[in-house]
């Protein structure tokens, strides 16, 4: 006699479930928190996104809307990065996971 387990026809998940993910996704839209969030993680991996010699010669950065701004020390650097600002903002976006950014000032 051997013994055969239990095997379901259907997902024993129910129909009004969702993912852990989705479910902390709709946590932070409602307590409209996911924009601070998204901004620490550009702050937190400014270095991994730009690279270390982009790093260095960041003075500083701040967020103001959907705008991200950025100080350097270096006019060379900032005219360069005027130049390919798309490529930069999809970076980001990319880092992040969603479209965040929309422009990027270098001061």
């Amino acid at each position: 006699m051997s013994f055969t387990p239990y095997k379901p026809k259907y997902s024993t998940r129910k129909a009004d479930t969702q993912s852990l993910k989705d479910s902390i996704q709709d946590l932070l839209k409602a307590y409209r928190i996911q924009g601070k969030i998204s901004q620490q993680q550009v702050l937190a991996g400014w270095e991994k996104i730009m690279g270390k010699g982009i790093a260095l010669k960041t003075k500083e950065l701040y967020f103001q809307e959907r705008k991200l701004f950025v100080t350097l020390t270096s006019a060379s650097l900032k005219h360069e990065l005027n130049m390919s600002k798309t490529k930069v903002i999809a970076l980001i976006n990319q880092e992040v996971g969603q479209d965040f950014i929309r422009e990027v000032v270098f001061l």
